[in-house]
């Protein structure tokens, strides 16, 4: 069973009335990167390549990103806390669908905490403010064995 979205803003900070929504709440962008070097995934581990912030253009007051067709790396301001009864699963919003993007994400195991990334594919050019409300966190009741303990629990996380 999906969880309300006001259960899942107890495990979501900082987190704004606007965005608490019915069934989950609302991620903000806080950067984009470009990943410009090759990673690797392994049997013995991973490396991830390289990667460069896009500066935002902040002629009108706001810090916009513009970003040309291609894939992002698109991190969210929120720290997440996923309770370790529950798994997470992030959405994008309709509106980044409307405008030719769509957002990646993986499973948010029991446990993680961080503030987590996800994938932008951008086949228009588009703007995104910082600050934008981009995705959607959902949590579902989960069984399972253990939590979450891999290389990116505390990400991003001072």
């Amino acid at each position: 069973m999906y969880e309300s979205g006001a259960f899942v803003a107890d495990h979501v900070d900082p987190v704004t009335e606007a965005q608490v929504q019915p069934n989950g709440v609302d991620l903000t962008v806080e950067a984009v990167l470009e990943q410009r070097e090759p990673g690797r995934i392994g049997t013995e581990g991973k490396t991830i390549g390289d990667r460069q912030p896009v500066e935002p253009d902040t002629g009108d007051g706001a810090e916009t990103f513009s970003l040309s067709p291609g894939g992002y790396i698109l991190q969210y301001a929120e720290t997440i806390a996923i309770p370790e009864d529950h798994v997470g699963f992030l959405y994008p919003r309709s509106s980044l669908l409307r405008n030719s993007c769509m957002l990646n994400t993986a499973v948010w195991d029991a446990g993680y905490t961080g503030k987590g990334e996800g994938l932008l594919q951008v086949h228009h050019e588009v703007e995104l403010e910082r600050g934008a409300r981009v995705a959607q966190l959902v949590l579902a009741d989960a069984e399972h064995a253990d939590t979450y303990g891999g290389s990116y629990q505390g990400e991003r996380v001072e």
